[in-house]
C-alpha cells in the first residue's frame, strides 16, 4: 500500500486590513493545477472573506469552490481550535489524496503560535505538516505607530491596562504574529515611501529570529512559488518560538487580550451607496471601529457592492450580479471595541432614512 507524503499547510496571519484575504486570491489565482483547499476563520458572523475566496478563477464549478472552503465561524482560531479545527482537518485529511495543499487565513485577531502546535496533535502530525506560516503586515500602519487603523482604540485599551507597561496590546499581538513566522510579507509597500518602508523593516526585524525571510509588495502580488514548497515544518519548533501570550494557553485561564473585540452584524434594506459610505465614514470616526465588511444592495444596480474598510479607508466594488431568488439586503459585520449593535444598527438607519 502506497504511503502517502505529508499534506503541507501555509497559514497566513496577519492584523485587520493587511490584505490576508488579497493574498490567499492571489494564490488561488495562481495555482497552477494545484489542488488546495482553503479554511477560513472569519471573525464575525458573515462568511464575508469566504465569499470572496468562493468568487476566485481557480477552475472549478461554484459546487467544487464551495467543497474546498472551510469555513471556522466562532471566532479567532486560537479559542476554537479543538471545536472545529480539529473536525476539519480530519474531513481534509480523509481527502489528502485528492488534494495537495491547505491554505489557512486566520482571523486578525488570532493568536497563530497555538494553531501551529495543534499540529502537533498525533492524528494531524502523522498526515500534515506547516509548509510554512505567513505574517502579512499593513506597512502604512506599521510606519505610522499604530499597528491597525484606529490608534486611539489603541491608546485607549494600552491605559486601561497597568501590565502592558505603556505597550499597546494590539502591538503585543502584532509581535506575536511575527514571533511564529516563517515568511514575512511587508504589504501595500507602495503605499509608503522607501525611508518609511526601510524603517518599517529595521521595526519588523526585531521581532524575528535572523532566519525568517521578509519580503515587500503590493496588493498581496508574490510569486506562488515564493509562499509555497518553504519546508519549515513550523511545529517542530513553533514551542521555541516565544510570544506575550504563551502563559495563556495550558494554565486554564484562556483570558486573551483580544477578548474586548466585538463584532456585530448588522443587515439593512437596499441603500444609496452614496450615503451608505458617509455613514459608514461617520460611524467610524464616532465609534471607533477597526473593521467593515460586507455587502450592500443598491437600488437600481444589478449587481452587489462589496465593501471593505480599514477605519476610515474603504474599498468597494461591484463583485457579482444578484441571485435571481436571493434576497436584495446590505449586510455588514463591525469589528471593534465596546460596540453596541442596537445603537450602530438606529445610527446607520437614521442616516439612511431606512
Amino acid at each position: 500500500m502506497k504511503t502517502l507524503a505529508k499534506l503541507p499547510v501555509t497559514i497566513v496571519t496577519g492584523f485587520l486590513g493587511s490584505g490576508k484575504t488579497t493574498l490567499l486570491r492571489h494564490m488561488l489565482d495562481n495555482a497552477q493545477g494545484r489542488r488546495i483547499a482553503v479554511i477560513v476563520n472569519e471573525f464575525g458572523e458573515l462568511g464575508i472573506d469566504g465569499e470572496i475566496l468562493k468568487q476566485c478563477s481557480i477552475g472549478c464549478t461554484e459546487e467544487e469552490a464551495n467543497g474546498r472552503v472551510y469555513e471556522l465561524a466562532n471566532g479567532c482560531l486560537c479559542c476554537t481550535v479543538q471545536e472545529e479545527f480539529f473536525p476539519v482537518m480530519r474531513e481534509l485529511v480523509a481527502r489528502r489524496g485528492d488534494l495537495d495543499h491547505i491554505l489557512i487565513e486566520t482571523s486578525g485577531l488570532a493568536l497563530p503560535k497555538p494553531l501551529v502546535q495543534a499540529f502537533q496533535w498525533p492524528e494531524i502530525r502523522s498526515a500534515c505538516t506547516v509548509d510554512a506560516v505567513i505574517t502579512v503586515v499593513d506597512s502604512p500602519a506599521v510606519a505610522a505607530g499604530t499597528f491597525a487603523a484606529f490608534p486611539d482604540q489603541v491608546d485607549a485599551q494600552r491605559k486601561l491596562d497597568p501590565n502592558l507597561d505603556h505597550e499597546s496590546p494590539l502591538h503585543e499581538l502584532f509581535a506575536d504574529q511575527l514571533a511564529s513566522a516563517d515568511l514575512v510579507i511587508l504589504n501595500k509597500a507602495d503605499l509608503i515611501s522607501p525611508e518609511d518602508l526601510a524603517r518599517v523593516r529595521l521595526e519588523v526585524a526585531e521581532e524575528l529570529p535572523p532566519a525568517v525571510k521578509v519580503i515587500e509588495a503590493s496588493s498581496g502580488r508574490v510569486p506562488l512559488d515564493v509562499l509555497i514548497g518553504l519546508g519549515a515544518g513550523s511545529e517542530e519548533h513553533i514551542d521555541s518560538r516565544h510570544s506575550h501570550h504563551d502563559h495563556h494557553h495550558g494554565d486554564g485561564d484562556d483570558d486573551h487580550d483580544h477578548d474586548a473585540f466585538d463584532s456585530i452584524s448588522i443587515e439593512l434594506p437596499q441603500a444609496d451607496e452614496s450615503l451608505l459610505m458617509d455613514a459608514l465614514t461617520q460611524l467610524v470616526v464616532k465609534h471607533g471601529i477597526l473593521r467593515v465588511k460586507g455587502f450592500a444592495a443598491i437600488p437600481n444596480k444589478p449587481m452587489r457592492l462589496l465593501i471593505q474598510g480599514v477605519g476610515t479607508r474603504f474599498d468597494k466594488h461591484f463583485d457579482r450580479q444578484w441571485g435571481a431568488d436571493e434576497a436584495r439586503t446590505t449586510r455588514l459585520v463591525l469589528i471593534g471595541q465596546e460596540l453596541d449593535a442596537a445603537q450602530l444598527e438606529a445610527q446607520l438607519r437614521a442616516a439612511l432614512s431606512v
